[in-house]
């Protein structure tokens, strides 16, 4: 139905059934990470913009992390550099690593922040480096050679995970009509900077903060059980369990398990939901129906 033929009576319905939903996320901490190839789409980040401003004027306090790893891999494309992959994560090399904080914390941070700020917020453009909000360490990862069955320890350069954050910065933007949209790069313990995965940086965000929710929008609607059906809500242990029985599987494996570690940081409930769909974000906090797949501790 589009918005041009939905009578009054019908939209002030509309408002009383999202007023529950939105006194129980009135004051809260909801940190959302935007990513996927939804990325890509100009319309769908507008929306997904204008759901943010909502979300802040209704009293709900968002932080905004996001990826961009088909921007990054387009830009060093062009400019001839090769991509390598192992384990499922860039290997990131001193050339890289500067393309991929230009691309991060520069054009797709700033388009963001500029779509959030046309649709009526104030957003503010910042990374894990600014006031030394995430302080990462070294990424190893083993894989095992499929012919002679060794595990191989793989050096993926400038790849980091995240040992401190430091929520200072955070703590005077929100609540105060601002919106902090971060790009996941973060500096070393001796200086440096770091590529960190978006899922697991927006993790540690979330669980420092004690976020009342986290969403990662994705490029699925969800975890699929092994019919290809939506599961609407897991706990931790039963999706421990998927993963130990295959029916989570691949990169999902991952996502489930950043999940997992906001969780057992104080975050009270995770969503993996697909960020192609219109207003997905308004669809998950302030409706009875919902959207993705819930994980709660």
């Amino acid at each position: 139905m589009s918005a041009e033929i939905i009578d009054d009576h019908t939209k002030a319905r509309v408002l009383v059934q999202a007023l529950p939903h939105m006194q129980r996320y009135d004051d809260a901490v909801i940190v959302v990470k935007y990513g996927g190839h939804a990325m890509g789409d100009e319309q769908v980040a507008r929306d997904f913009a204008q759901d943010i401003v909502l979300l802040e004027q209704s009293g709900v306090n968002p932080v905004v992390v996001h990826g961009g790893g088909p921007q990054i891999g387009a830009m060093l494309a062009k400019l001839g550099i090769k991509s390598e992959f192992a384990a499922g994560l860039r290997i990131t090399d001193k050339a890289t690593v500067e393309i991929v904080e230009m691309v991060l914390a520069g054009s797709i941070n700033k388009s963001l922040v500029g779509f959030i700020n046309e649709a009526g917020g104030k957003a503010l453009g910042l990374s894990g480096k600014d006031g030394n909000m995430v302080v990462a360490s070294k990424v190893t990862r083993s894989v095992r050679d499929p012919d002679s069955n060794i595990e191989q320890v793989i050096d993926l350069g400038f790849v980091g995970e995240p040992e401190k954050v430091d929520t200072t910065v955070l703590d005077q933007i929100l609540g105060r009509e601002l919106i902090p949209v971060l790009a996941p790069v973060a500096t070393g313990e001796g200086g440096g900077t770091f590529n960190v995965n978006a899922d697991t940086f927006a993790g540690a965000i979330a669980g420092a903060l004690g976020a009342k929710r986290l969403l990662l929008l994705t490029d699925v609607p969800g975890v699929l059980d092994r019919d290809k059906q939506l599961i609407k809500e897991l706990t931790i242990a039963q999706a421990r369990a998927l993963i130990a029985d295959g029916t989570i599987s691949g990169g999902m494996i991952p996502k489930v398990e950043t999940c997992i570690y906001a969780l057992e940081q104080g975050v009270e409930g995770v969503v993996i939901l697909d960020g192609k769909v219109p207003h997905a974000v308004l669809l998950e906090l302030l409706t009875d129906h919902g959207a993705g797949t819930l994980i709660r501790p």
